[in-house]
């Protein structure tokens, strides 16, 4: 007996045109190169500059995708886009991009999740193909943090970046076997809100008529982070029957170099399968992991049939995996 599941059929990304150094952030606030390469592993970020928004980035993402399956917008009827940022309170970052895509059918909204949105993301878009309501969707994740970063606080200015990715998955017959269909085999999404002031924005449009800016307890975040990640990436091996030493590619959040080597460590991943890209493109939020799949595929290193695990943790506290053959 079949079952659907959803493919990936194309990949795309975006990125401003502004890049970053940490020489440059050096002049404007107490830090150094050195300092945030070692704590963090970023070496540079890209900022946007006008004309450059959350949706915009996200459509170039989105038509890239587009591209890369082969695809026009006629042939997609869902988009879903994960972000923090979005251009206005409404309407949605997602009907933006579907009206710039030309799109006058299906449905599109968007996910807050913060940095796990992407994932969130690609979740609900599979139980929408899944279900066998929606044929195709694009998942893209897109955030601008520049916009809400405080730029004279040196502990969290030098983090973000910003950026967009997307993904177009197909519903697609398999044989309904873990162990050789493609797509998306599992997914696993978790949020803790007793953490919430851990890592959020102080203000929003309810309580400050504001936007805020983000503020985070480092410490605290790190404290967390790795047992979240390993917590929900054991649910995808329980669920599949696969270990780490089934992986091709593991696939993280790009926030913190640190986070991603302890992690993959706890988990006995590798390291010359982990994709890391956090040094050219800081924390994207949302934008991170399709960004990370962008690159990895661009370059040939994720090809079809390889087994890729996706994770992410974020404000909130939320955190999610997701695990699928290409």
């Amino acid at each position: 007996m079949t079952i659907k599941r959803s493919v990936v059929l194309g990949v795309g990304s975006a990125l401003p045109a502004r890049v970053v150094t940490n020489a440059e952030l050096a002049e404007k606030v107490d830090t150094s190169d050195e300092w945030i390469v070692q704590r963090t592993g970023i070496r540079q970020r890209y900022i946007a500059g006008d004309g450059e928004t959350t949706s915009t980035l996200g459509l170039k993402a989105a038509q890239a995708a587009l591209a890369d399956a082969g695809l026009t917008s006629a042939d997609v009827d869902l988009v879903i886009v994960a972000t923090t940022t979005p251009d206005l309170t409404f309407p949605s970052t997602a009907t933006q991009i579907q009206a710039a895509l030309g799109m006058a059918h299906g449905a599109a909204f968007d996910v807050q999740a913060v940095c796990s949105g992407f994932i969130y993301g690609v979740t609900i878009a599979d139980k929408f193909l899944a279900s066998g309501s929606h044929r195709r969707a694009i998942v893209i994740g897109a955030d601008t943090l520049s916009r809400i970063v405080d730029w004279t606080d040196r502990t969290t200015c030098v983090l973000f970046g910003d950026g967009a990715g997307a993904v177009v998955l197909e519903a697609q017959d398999q044989p309904g076997d873990v162990k050789t269909d493609r797509g998306v085999l599992t997914t696993h999404i978790r949020s803790d809100g007793r953490h919430g002031s851990k890592l959020c924005t102080v203000g929003g449009p309810s309580s400050t008529g504001t936007v805020g800016t983000l503020t985070m307890e480092g410490k605290e975040v790190f404290k967390h982070a790795v047992g979240m990640i390993t917590d929900v990436i054991t649910d995808a091996y329980q669920a599949t029957g696969f270990s780490s030493g089934d992986l091709d590619w593991f696939v993280p959040h790009q926030a913190n170099k640190r986070i991603i080597d302890s992690s993959a460590d706890k988990l006995g991943i590798a390291p010359q399968k982990v994709v890391i890209t956090v040094a050219r493109h800081g924390n994207t939020s949302a934008a991170s992991i399709p960004l990370a799949l962008s690159v990895a595929y661009a370059d040939g290193r994720i090809k079809k049939g390889d087994l890729v695990m996706l994770e992410a943790m974020g404000g909130g506290f939320t955190w999610a995996s997701a695990l699928m053959r290409w």
